[in-house]
C-alpha cells in the first residue's frame, strides 16, 4: 500500500471539553532513534497519526502534499524506518507557545504528537493531555540529554515529553568595546560602555536574586512546598545592588526593542537575550563584531556572584488519547533524537539539547549550552510559579522609578517576598 501524507491546518480553537488527568503511556521498546522493536517483520499495521507543530517547521503549512518542511521530512524518514507500520500523517499548525491553549480545548481531537514549551506541563497534565514517559522511552530521553534538560520536563518525579531545544538567555556584546575578560563581570563592563538589560522583565530579573542565594521552590526547583525565597538580607542586598544599577548612567532598562536599536546606532554595547535575537544582533553589529557568552557575574557586598537565568526547554509530547500509543511514543522519540535535532539545527538553527552534538564552534550554541548546563536555574513548572511574574515586573519598575530605594529596600523587599508567595485574588 502506498503511504500517504495528509495535512490539515489548525485554524481556530476548539470547544473546551472536560477531561480527566493524564495517564502513563505505553512503553515501547525503543532505541535512541525512536525505532521500536519489530514483533513480526511480515505484518504491516495501518496507523493514522495527527502531528501538531510550529508553522516554521512546515514549509507548506496549508497541507499541500509533498511539503518539505523539517517536520514532514522527519515524519517521512520515521515512516520509512518502520516497515511494520503504514502511517498516514495528518499535520496541524500549533506553536509550542499555543499548546496549553489548543490541546486541552479538545484533547480527543488534538494532535497525537505535538510540540510544547516546558512551563505548560501543569496545564497539559491537569487536562489529561500529556502522557508520562516510562520504560525504555524514558531511558532514551535521559541518555541523550543533560540532567538539567531532563529536569525541565519533570514534574513530581515524572517526565513528560522529549526535549529538543533549550529555552534561556545569555549575553550578546560588541567585541570592539568589550574584551573577553571584560564580559566576565557586569560591573567591569559598566565602567567601559553602556549595557542594556531587561530589568523590568520578570524573566530576567530573577537571575539577579538567584545569584545571591534566593531560590524558587528549593535549591533544585523541585520542592513545591518551599515556595519562593526572596527573604532576609540575601534578597535585600540584591535590591540595593539593583537600585545602584538603575541609577548608573551606563545602564539602560531594555524594553520595547531599545537594546537592539542601541546596538544598531552605537549607543549600546551589550544586551541580554536568547537565540531568537541572533540575526537581529548580527544585523545591528555585523557578524565579525558579535560576541556571545553566558551571563556575567555581579558584585554584591564586595563578592562576585554568578547571574543565574531561568532555563527551560521545548519538547515533543504524546497525547494520552492517541489510539496508537506505541507508534506515537516512538515518533516523539524520533523527532527528539540526535539525528533529528541535528537536522533541525542545520535547517532552522534550532539549538539541540542532545549532548553528543558538538557545537563548540558556534558561539551562540556554546553560550546557550554553558548557560543551560552550568549557569542557570531550572524554571519551575509548579502552578505557584504563576504568582511570580506580575509582582516581579512591578517591583523592578518601582526600582527603576526610584520608588524602591536604599532607605526602604529592606521593607519593600520583605513585602515583595510576601507577594511572591500569595495567590493573587481573582477579580
Amino acid at each position: 500500500m502506498k503511504k500517504r501524507i495528509v495535512a490539515v491546518l489548525l485554524t481556530s480553537l476548539m470547544a473546551v471539553s472536560a477531561v480527566a488527568c493524564g495517564s502513563k503511556t505505553a512503553e515501547p521498546e525503543a532505541d535512541a532513534s525512536g525505532a521500536a522493536s519489530k514483533t513480526d517483520a511480515t505484518e504491516t499495521k495501518d496507523v493514522t497519526l495527527t502531528v501538531w507543530g510550529p508553522q516554521e517547521d512546515q514549509v507548506n503549512a496549508d497541507g499541500d502534499e509533498g511539503s518539505t518542511g523539517w517536520l514532514q521530512e522527519q515524519c517521512e524518514a520515521f515512516n520509512e524506518a518502520h516497515p511494520e507500520w503504514n502511517i498516514t500523517f495528518n499535520y496541524g499548525v500549533c506553536s509550542e507557545g499555543d499548546a496549553a491553549t489548543n490541546v486541552p480545548a479538545d484533547v480527543d481531537a488534538a494532535g497525537d504528537v505535538y510540540f510544547f514549551a516546558n512551563d505548560q506541563i501543569p496545564q497539559l497534565v491537569d487536562a489529561g493531555a500529556l502522557a508520562e514517559l516510562g520504560g525504555s522511552a524514558l531511558e532514551t530521553v535521559k541518555s541523550i540529554n543533560s540532567d538539567a534538560v531532563v529536569n525541565s520536563v519533570t514534574e513530581d518525579g515524572s517526565v513528560y515529553g522529549v526535549p529538543f531545544t533549550g529555552n534561556t538567555w545569555f549575553m550578546y556584546y560588541d567585541t570592539r568595546v568589550f574584551s573577553a575578560d571584560d564580559v566576565k563581570s557586569l560591573d567591569t563592563m559598566l565602567e567601559k560602555g553602556k549595557v542594556a538589560f531587561p530589568l523590568s522583565n520578570a524573566w530576567y530579573l530573577g537571575a539577579m536574586y538567584a545569584a545571591n542565594g534566593c531560590t524558587f521552590f528549593g535549591a533544585d526547583g523541585q520542592d513545591e512546598k518551599a515556595g519562593i525565597d526572596f527573604d532576609g538580607d540575601k534578597a535585600t542586598a540584591v535590591t540595593n545592588y539593583l537600585v545602584d544599577l538603575a541609577a548608573n548612567p551606563n545602564f539602560m532598562d531594555d524594553a520595547d526593542g531599545a537594546g537592539i536599536a542601541g546596538l544598531g546606532d552605537g549607543t549600546v554595547a551589550a544586551i541580554f537575550s536568547g537565540s531568537w535575537d541572533y540575526n537581529n544582533v548580527v544585523e545591528a553589529l555585523g557578524k565579525e563584531n558579535v560576541g556571545v557568552v553566558a551571563a556575567p557575574t555581579i558584585k554584591i557586598d564586595g563578592q562576585d556572584k554568578q547571574m543565574l537565568p531561568f532555563a527551560g526547554s521545548k519538547a515533543i509530547g504524546v497525547n494520552p488519547k492517541a489510539k496508537d500509543q506505541q507508534v506515537a511514543v516512538a515518533l516523539a522519540l524520533y523527532l527528539g533524537s540526535e539525528d533529528a535535532q541535528k537536522a533541525h539545527y542545520e535547517e532552522r538553527n534550532i539549538i539541540p539539547t542532545a549532548t553528543s552534538i558538538d557545537l563548540s564552534s558556534d558561539l551562540m550554541a556554546a553560550a546557550q549550552a554553558d548557560t543551560m548546563d552550568n549557569k542557570s536555574i531550572l524554571q519551575p513548572v509548579f502552578p505557584e510559579m504563576g504568582w511570580y511574574w506580575t509582582p516581579a515586573a512591578d517591583f523592578a519598575k518601582a526600582i527603576i522609578s526610584g520608588d524602591v530605594n536604599h532607605d526602604n529596600a529592606a521593607d519593600q523587599t520583605a513585602t515583595f517576598n510576601t507577594q511572591l508567595n500569595t495567590e493573587p485574588v481573582s477579580e
